[in-house]
């Protein structure tokens, strides 16, 4: 069975003559690198448990080609998805087909942390010295002097030199073969068919990340025939680019690594959570807030408690059996810095976890009411900390329900301001609805289970939260 489909279904469904065409210009090198791989993946039996990672570039409509497992990875990131599939599926033979804009530039940082790890994955790169689907711009492999999209007076020493990919990843320590081919000529074919294929063969037997470079023609971009092509690749590609294998290592097969567990209960253990059930007190989804899907922000300085509020919300909502999410959004600083959470609490599933127009905002401080104020959609509800914030600010829409409590005061007189995010917790149960009680404070008694004498305070704290809110409204 060949490791090509039988026809290509990019161009009018597979139909007539477009069915057995590539979408690679004439004299492209990627069709025979493409040759190659397949036949590789066909000569060594593995085209079942192969998985072939093809990111943006050139090579991003390869998954219309090969008749394997394929993954479609953002620009300059196939490194880090094949490792992922690798990590996740240890059996799997992943593969990952990247041009040189997308190696060496965008994903140079996974590029390099993948082949220093040194993961059994192997990695085909089509150099050709430019830019080739995003309009011929100037790569990192490009020549001195080569005239590109972006470089039309050809690339200088302005641009830096260019980027010997082979070099700089046989000299780290984790390759375990690495070596640059080229195509302008029927020996350096077969060089090219017998390195992609060593290279795949070294992750089958576990041996460790192979690495092949490979010399292309791109046609359309240096504005040549595709035998000019060739010529140029060879007379002024090789000079800059040598051939040759770069690093071979006799190692023995290491990779013995066993699957992943995804057994819920052994992942909850492992994160400190815990599988017990609890009882629930909500009769029906707080629909009076949002008919699905209810977004809150939690805004105030770092130290306000306002991260540790927004998970004890999630928590609760989680604990009723509806979906929620929380985003943490911190400043630079430990103390005094700005810190928000968006949180979500979705009747079935939360589709957008980000919140930038709350139905619920609780702020812990001025510019915090300030900036966030605004936002609150018409109907909602604004709980602010009033022994911090003297004055409402204006530009509020009147339609919103603005509720001042004084978190920092009631906490204080409690003997512990660091509780004012539990009096926060009081007085958003008290004016909005959003749970029972006992929701809340079951929450507070899970997340204080190891620091039970904690518990009474910060019960006590949730009371007068929710008394300070009842008291207003008499």
């Amino acid at each position: 069975m060949s490791v090509f489909y039988d026809k290509f279904e990019r161009h009018s469904q597979g139909a007539g003559l477009k069915g057995n065409s590539t979408h690679y210009c004439p004299g492209c090198g990627h069709g025979l690198a493409h040759k190659y791989l397949a036949e590789a993946i066909e000569e060594l039996g593995i085209q079942d448990n192969t998985v072939l990672v093809s990111p943006v570039g050139c090579s991003v409509f390869a998954y219309y080609y090969f008749d394997v497992g394929n993954t479609q990875a953002a620009h300059g990131r196939a490194a880090a998805v094949a490792l992922g599939h690798k990590l996740s599926n240890p059996e799997a033979n992943v593969i990952s087909y990247q041009g040189d804009g997308d190696l060496a530039s965008i994903g140079l940082a996974e590029t390099v942390s993948a082949a220093q790890l040194g993961a059994p994955i192997t990695v085909i790169f089509i150099n050709n010295a430019i830019y080739g689907m995003t309009g011929g711009q100037m790569a990192p492999t490009s020549l001195m002097g080569q005239s590109t999209a972006t470089s039309p007076d050809g690339r200088s020493m302005y641009n830096g030199q260019p980027m010997r990919m082979a070099e700089v990843i046989a000299g780290l320590d984790g390759p375990v073969y690495v070596e640059r081919v080229a195509l302008f000529d029927a020996k350096n074919r077969r060089l090219a068919k017998k390195a992609i294929k060593k290279a795949v063969q070294c992750q089958v037997e576990g041996r460790g990340y192979a690495f092949v470079e490979v010399l292309a023609e791109c046609p359309t971009h240096l504005k040549m025939s595709p035998e000019d092509t060739e010529k140029w690749v060879k007379e002024c590609m090789v000079p800059i680019y040598p051939l040759g294998v770069k690093k071979d290592l006799a190692t023995e097969s290491w990779w013995k690594r066993p699957a992943p567990n995804f057994k819920a209960e052994d992942f909850l253990h492992a994160v400190g959570a815990s599988s017990e059930t609890t009882n629930r007190h909500c009769e029906t989804f707080p629909t009076h807030l949002n008919p699905t899907d209810i977004s809150l922000k939690l805004a105030g300085s770092g130290g306000d408690g306002a991260q540790t509020a927004a998970m004890l919300i999630a928590r609760a909502a989680i604990n009723e059996g509806f979906d929620a999410t929380h985003i943490p959004s911190y400043g630079p600083e430990s103390r005094g810095g700005t810190s928000y959470a968006d949180v979500h609490v979705a009747k079935d599933e939360v589709l957008n976890p980000a919140s930038p127009h709350p139905d619920v905002l609780i702020a812990f401080n001025a510019p915090s009411l300030a900036k966030f104020g605004p936002t609150v959609v018409k109907g909602g509800t604004i709980i602010y900390d009033s022994s911090i914030v003297k004055d409402v600010p204006p530009g509020l829409d009147p339609g919103v329900k603005v509720v001042g409590v004084p978190f920092t005061e009631i906490a204080v007189d409690l003997g512990k301001a660091v509780v004012k995010n539990i009096v926060a917790l009081g007085a958003l149960q008290a004016a909005t609805g959003i749970f029972p009680k006992a929701t809340l404070t079951a929450a507070i008694s899970q997340m204080l289970k190891d620091k039970c004498a904690l518990i009474p305070l910060n019960e006590e704290a949730f009371a007068w939260g929710v008394k300070a809110v009842e008291e207003l409204g008499k």
